[in-house]
């Protein structure tokens, strides 16, 4: 046994490999706060992979709040919620996600991938069902292995098949469409509306993974089923705190009876200490802003939409993205490797997606925004991008035409 456990250890090749030929770019350090330019190697580069979609990681607002939750609540809760680690102020948190999603109740756990864990795996049973697009995050993913569901996945964003596959279903069966809201590596928006129509012909449940669409979309960034006007269409939104909302955290709200179910049911937040003290006011800090400043949500976009101009201008392959991820294809793992580290020695960090987290034929930069970058830094950025193809000889849409 512990031969064998050595001899898997010991083919795994990937990383060193990578290390061998100068172009491993996982684990870098960054030495400053998560803002638009941070320091790594005492070097100071422009920050575009990053998810803190309102840059609110260093809002003196946030801070404040953390430190003073620090001051009254101590660093941790030392037990979970079920038990020792319920807090006045997580009560609090779940009121105020729940106002602002739009549904009954919520309730929150440590972090965004608990959440997905903890519900998928709970809710339904042996003979139910969980229909899932083929490009969930994998969070989804896991939490669906550990149902004792059958699993489903239809072809990404293809409602054709969606279809097809609930209408070979058992009518009476529980049946959970669990879909993201948008999609985290390809940038473009579930077709929620459509969903909701094949979700009514069929008796299913829809759970809407908004990770990456809080505080991007919808009323005051609510989400997917607020920016398609479905709020009450869609039965569990699922959101998470380490992105917009500049915390580490993650939620989910429903109606009550369904939530209490959840509180009761998922072993990811029975047995999971609960969100520190600091975290959950930073989230609260954080959902005060977004409220009282909606302009931070129109800035981030009027970056995106800047960004998206000029990256086509340039003849850049971006895909069918409809948010502030902007994927840059370059289709090939090596040399997404090598454009990541000659950016990142030119002053541009950015964020390599390569096979299994994307098909082997769809490796990809994810270039991010946020809506403190600056107009010159996405000029910046553009300019490095466009050096950095040319320098490796990686070609454009343009030139594969």
């Amino acid at each position: 046994m512990r031969k064998k456990l050595h001899d898997r250890v010991a083919s795994f090749k990937d990383a060193s490999d990578l290390r061998e030929k100068g172009l491993y770019p996982f684990f870098r350090a960054i030495e400053s706060g998560q803002d638009t330019r941070v320091m790594i190697d005492g070097k100071e580069v422009l920050m575009f992979g990053s998810n803190s979609y309102l840059g609110l990681t260093n809002h003196p607002k946030i801070k404040e709040a953390a430190k003073a939750a620090i001051d009254k609540y101590g660093t941790g809760c030392a037990g979970s919620r079920f038990l020792n680690g319920t807090l006045d102020i997580h009560l609090a948190l779940e009121r105020r996600l729940a106002q602002y999603v739009g549904k009954p109740a919520a309730v929150i756990f440590s972090t965004g991938f608990q959440v997905n864990l903890g519900v998928l795996s709970c809710l339904t049973g042996r003979n139910d069902y969980l229909i899932l697009d083929e490009y969930n995050h994998a969070s989804i993913i896991d939490g669906s292995r550990l149902s004792f569901s059958r699993v489903i996945k239809y072809a990404h964003n293809n409602m054709q098949d969606l279809r097809v596959k609930l209408s070979l279903l058992p009518e009476e069966a529980t049946k959970l469409i669990a879909v993201d809201g948008i999609f985290s590596m390809e940038g473009d928006i579930v077709k929620l509306p459509e969903i909701v129509e094949i979700a009514e012909e069929f008796g299913a449940n829809i759970f809407v993974d908004d990770a990456h669409s809080l505080g991007v979309i919808g009323m005051n960034g609510a989400g997917t089923a607020s920016h398609f006007n479905l709020t009450n269409e869609v039965d569990l939104i699922m959101g998470t705190f380490s992105k917009s909302f500049a915390s580490l955290g993650g939620f989910i709200a429903g109606d009550e009876d369904v939530i209490d179910y959840i509180k009761h049911r998922a072993r990811a937040l029975l047995f999971s200490a609960s969100m520190t003290p600091a975290s959950v006011a930073s989230v609260l800090a954080a959902i005060d802003i977004v409220e009282s400043d909606p302009g931070i949500i129109d800035k981030l976009w009027a970056n995106t939409n800047y960004a998206k101009k000029l990256l086509l201008a340039e003849g850049f392959d971006l895909g069918g993205t409809e948010s502030p991820i902007l994927p840059i294809y370059i289709r090939d793992n090596e040399k997404t490797f090598m454009v990541t580290n000659l950016l990142q020695e030119n002053g541009l960090f950015v964020n390599p997606v390569v096979s299994p987290a994307v098909p082997s034929d769809s490796s990809l930069i994810r270039f991010s925004l946020m809506a403190s970058h600056t107009f010159g830094q996405i000029d910046e950025a553009v300019d490095k991008l466009s050096k950095a193809f040319k320098a490796l000889s990686v070609p454009l849409v343009k030139e594969n035409i």
